[in-house]
């Protein structure tokens, strides 16, 4: 399995990179994790260049993020909260989990949309509610694509230390798209609307 999707990263180049970080911010289709991480297996192996890749994923997480931050900043909560109440499953996320997100994001500031790049499912989360605040565009755009070139960076660090180590990287790569699969599932069938909570 490992090797397929090796080699489909590889055959996708850096559009694919930049558009599977879009999607996994929207909608994740695989983690950022397994994204960058081959992508920093197959830079250790010469099959692509560090800057190119760190720049198309960076730009990909961002726009991803910009999705959410648009959507809070457009629709604002009186339209936001029908959309969620209707689509919230398919999306896995539930009009508590923005409250409590716009909550700590209003609690702890704009910083958190830097500092949330770091976090599993919070670095997109985040992003709405900095929308519904009507954070400024630039510096919203400026923690994001900070916060996510660093994250980046780790993640093909971490990529490149596993060259020749595809046997544990597979196990690694498996583990966190089953993790994600699970996730996603569990909270699929969890998903009540509002009326029936």
């Amino acid at each position: 399995m490992i090797s397929f999707i090796i080699n489909a990263i590889e055959q996708a180049g850096y559009l694919g990179i930049l558009v599977l970080m879009a999607l996994e911010n929207i909608f994740p289709p695989m983690p950022s994790e397994v994204i960058m991480g081959i992508g920093g297996l197959l830079v250790s192996q010469g099959k692509m260049e560090f800057w190119p890749l760190l720049i198309a994923g960076t730009i990909g997480s961002t726009l991803g993020n910009y999705a959410w931050y648009w959507a809070g900043d457009t629709w604002g909560y009186e339209r936001l909260r029908p959309f969620v109440d209707r689509r919230g499953r398919w999306l896995t996320v539930e009009w508590h989990d923005v409250e409590r997100a716009s909550a700590f994001f209003l609690r702890r500031g704009q910083w958190t949309v830097f500092f949330a790049r770091f976090l599993p499912l919070f670095r997109t989360l985040i992003s709405l509610p900095a929308g519904l605040a009507h954070m400024n565009k630039g510096r919203f755009l400026l923690y994001t694509f900070s916060g996510a070139a660093i994250w980046n960076v780790l993640l093909i660090k971490a990529g490149s230390m596993l060259a020749g180590a595809e046997n544990v990287l597979g196990w690694i790569v498996g583990g966190l798209i089953a993790l994600t699969l699970g996730a996603y599932i569990w909270r699929v069938i969890r998903w009540k609307p509002r009326a029936e909570r």
